[in-house]
């Protein structure tokens, strides 16, 4: 085992490894609880008629198997410390989006993550994935980066009740004394300041902080303490389904919903790669080593999960915490793999995440998604004008896909008529077109 992740190259042990991967479960494990409340559309009460709710349990089941298997495969296959799970952002385009706005069912939804990690997987193999990557603006890789944290903390704020309906100005400031709205306030504060104390899973330890609050004031009800360890919820409600659907993905709409899945996933799964390789010191002449599997880990992983149930699988940021513990092998990221599994018998404990649990990790989580904001340039009037379209129109038109729509129909606008044509890549113009068909047959 130690000859095969190389521990005496990176300098590591069994002891420094396992201590890596336990960071890094901890620092991520909220999306076991956040995942299966935002997929199964916790704290909405109407659904439009037609749309039926997600099975909560199957996918906290769903949720876990995805990450221990992409896990499982990025450090055995890839070997490298990075540890995957469904995708923020992408579940909220999921559920809020795709499901709840469009009024798509969640089987035909996860048939459409099951085509996007196909398609991922024939990127990957080809060699098109380099292609795509280049065409894309960086700038706008960004501005989607940072709408889409905007739109999850628009979420969370609805979700703690700290946002919400006026009939006058469409939002408003929602009524702070309501003791709801007051626990999901305390839980923001305290995950704030565990992460200004750079406490590592200070997200998760919030969520646990702001459950235990709300059992103490009586405002959740306590999971008895013989039932805190059980059997796995059932898959069967969801697992499967991507598959018996696929035959109603053809439409221009599903276009739109595989082509956001796809392009989120492939540009967040780039951006985490090179970052957490970076920061372990395993880049080699400013390329990464292995690419190809991380990448192939990584829409498998997809692949996986929305058979089992759950929407995007992708790699993840808070991988970081794990190389900052010393993690620098594969095996760091099968000991989080472990940890993922054994979380499979907690699931009773869903039943005190509630919305207020969830919101404040929502809103932490578009935080630290928006710090992007700061490389681009804003100063160019032709990326500006695109990029705070995208951004602005995500939590506005409650749309992930619309923002990425807009952004992507500016942006060759602008630079044509600033003359400056020849940055822009051929694939724009092809995206360009599809996006205009959206707005013309689909909005």
């Amino acid at each position: 085992m130690k000859n095969y992740f190389k521990f005496d190259e990176f300098g590591t042990s069994y002891r420094t490894e396992f201590i890596a991967g336990l960071t890094t479960f901890l620092s991520m494990a909220y999306i076991l609880f956040v995942n299966p409340a935002t997929l199964a559309l916790v704290g909405i009460d109407t659904l439009p008629d037609g749309v039926t709710r997600i099975d909560q349990g199957a996918v906290f089941t769903a949720t876990a198997v995805a990450a221990a298997f992409g896990c499982l495969v990025m450090g055995v296959f890839a070997k490298y410390p990075i540890a995957l799970a469904p995708g923020m952002g992408l579940n909220a385009f999921f559920a809020y989006t795709v499901v709840l706005q469009r009024e798509i069912p969640w089987e035909t939804a996860l048939a459409g993550v099951l085509v996007s990690g196909l398609i991922f997987i024939v990127l990957t193999v080809t060699g098109l994935r380099e292609k795509i990557i280049n065409a894309i603006p960086a700038n706008l890789k960004m501005a989607v980066g940072s709408g889409i944290g905007v739109y999850i903390a628009f979420i969370g704020l609805q979700s703690a009740g700290i946002v919400v309906n006026n009939e006058a100005t469409l939002v408003g400031l929602g009524d702070l004394t309501q003791s709801t709205t007051l626990l999901a306030v305390f839980g923001i504060a305290v995950t704030v300041i565990l992460l200004s104390l750079n406490v590592k899973g200070g997200i998760f330890y919030g969520m646990v902080l702001t459950a235990i609050a709300g059992i103490v004031v009586g405002l959740i009800s306590p999971p008895a303490f013989a039932e805190i360890v059980s059997a796995p919820p059932s898959v069967a409600p969801t697992f499967g389904a991507a598959i018996s659907h696929l035959g109603d993905i053809f439409t221009i709409e599903m276009l739109v919903v595989i082509l956001t899945f796809l392009f989120v996933d492939f540009f967040d799964t780039a951006g985490t790669l090179v970052a957490v390789a970076n920061q372990a010191g395993l880049m080699k002449e400013n390329k990464l080593p292995r690419a190809g599997r991380a990448l192939f880990s990584d829409s498998a992983a997809t692949v996986v999960g929305a058979v089992v149930g759950t929407s995007t699988t992708t790699s993840y940021i808070e991988s970081t915490a794990g190389v900052g513990a010393g993690g620098r092998t594969g095996f760091t990221s099968v000991v989080t793999a472990g940890f993922f599994l054994l979380a499979l018998f907690f699931s009773p404990l869903l039943g005190v995440v509630t919305a207020q649990v969830t919101a404040p990790a929502l809103i932490i989580v578009g935080v630290l998604m928006s710090t992007s904001l700061r490389n681009i340039e804003w100063e160019r009037f032709e990326i500006a004008v695109p990029a705070f379209l995208t951004i602005l129109a995500m939590p506005l038109t409650y749309s992930i896909a619309t923002g990425i729509a807009i952004g992507f129909l500016f942006y060759p606008i602008t630079h044509l008529f600033k003359k400056k044509a020849n940055e822009i890549h051929p694939i724009m113009y092809g995206l360009f077109v599809i996006f205009l068909l959206y707005f013309i047959f689909l909005v």
